[in-house]
């Protein structure tokens, strides 16, 4: 689960995280009080959206009257925010951040995340800040120094201090990188997170740091142990159909093809897309439903691929174990009935009872469509698609 930039910020601050001064708001007359409240003759003006490269396009602006930033605030909120990270669609603004400009002499990038191979919290560190670290990574890795975590006694004094002479800094930013990356480890772990990056950490002309930019990643998976988190989570900024699917228990997620899958197992569903595509077409969407499915679920299923415009047929492939075949039969059947499907399903059925399951698919009087074998399934989804 994302958080938005004034969340994290917040969040910050409880971990001895120096930000800038602002106030989220959610209209243009709430940002010139705002920006009086902080005092000053120039503001910063962000777009609250669960996107990077807002600056590339309009959503920060600098200003330097107050009537600017009524202007820019109402320029911005109620319209949607495209980047290189988002839909075509893009993302909704609903509320923007109003801060003090900072001083920067120097921008730095800082992330804290779970390295896989390793299996452990990883700093990663870098003096090309406010740039694109994957570009970073690509052309330049000797500019990024990796520290990784012995999780039995934490992030040590020395790893911050190398990371300081890393980044080449001196006197009181030296001592404050150690107070920022021992904050950032503690707000990581105590908060079960998968991802927190400052991008850019600023050196001032105060020769301090200065987290101008804010992005959080947190463990869905542990989020009951966090109401207060969970609570801040905006549906505006996600998918629609993957957050209806979160309410009833189904993994989905939305891709750009045309042949839409139903699978129990994330593994399968995994195998189903690599043979959808060895196949020659393009997975709609991987869409888990669990190893408990009902007719219920199957439902919801379907009418989450349904609500995508861009499917053409359907795939789905079952494997009966922890439940029977034959169920998930009366549940395909039923809900093909009840959403009014009218594109071709194909059905791959194997396990308990898997041979009254086929029956009962055959017997149906619908046009649902039984495979012999997953690579059949595969063939005839793509095939028919393409008849579409």
């Amino acid at each position: 689960m994302n958080l938005h930039e004034f969340q994290a910020k917040q969040l910050f601050t409880r971990y001895h995280i120096a930000t800038p001064q602002g106030q989220v708001v959610t209209s243009g007359s709430q940002a010139r009080q705002a920006a009086e409240q902080l005092g000053g003759d120039r503001w910063v003006v962000k777009a609250q959206v669960h996107t990077g490269g807002r600056g590339k396009v309009g959503g920060v602006k600098v200003v330097d009257t107050l009537d600017s930033v009524a202007d820019a605030a109402y320029e911005m909120l109620g319209q949607y925010l495209v980047t290189h990270q988002t839909t075509e669609q893009g993302l909704p603004i609903h509320q923007v951040l109003v801060e003090q400009p900072s001083d920067i002499q120097r921008e730095l990038y800082l992330a804290v995340l779970v390295d896989r191979v390793t299996q452990r919290v990883a700093f990663m560190v870098s003096a090309q800040g406010g740039m694109d670290i994957e570009s970073v990574a690509e052309e330049s890795p000797e500019a990024i120094l990796n520290l990784f975590v012995d999780p039995v006694v934490g992030l040590q004094p020395y790893q911050c201090r190398r990371a300081g002479f890393f980044l080449g800094l001196t006197g009181g930013a030296f001592k404050q990188l150690q107070t920022v990356m021992q904050g950032l480890y503690r707000l990581f772990t105590e908060n079960d997170a998968n991802l927190v990056e400052i991008n850019p950490l600023v050196v001032t002309g105060n020769n301090e740091l200065l987290a101008v930019d804010a992005k959080l990643n947190l463990d869905s998976n542990a989020l009951f142990r966090h109401s207060e988190l969970a609570a801040l989570f905006d549906a505006s900024q996600e998918d629609e159909a993957e957050v209806v699917a979160q309410k009833y228990g189904l993994n989905y997620i939305s891709l750009d093809g045309d042949v839409a899958c139903m699978v129990n197992g994330a593994g399968l569903a995994m195998a189903t897309m690599d043979l959808i595509q060895k196949e020659g077409g393009q997975p709609a969407n991987f869409l888990d439903v669990g190893g408990g499915t009902t007719a219920d679920r199957v439902a919801e299923a379907f009418k989450l691929i349904l609500s995508d415009s861009k499917v053409k047929s359907i795939l789905v492939n079952i494997f009966g174990g922890i439940v029977r075949c034959d169920l998930i039969a009366q549940g395909i059947i039923q809900a093909a009935k009840d959403v009014g499907l009218t594109l071709p399903v194909i059905v791959r059925l194997e396990g308990t009872n898997a041979e009254l399951g086929r029956e009962l698919l055959n017997s149906s009087g619908m046009d649902l469509r039984v495979a012999n074998d997953l690579t059949d399934a595969a063939r005839q989804a793509v095939a028919s698609a393409g008849e579409k």
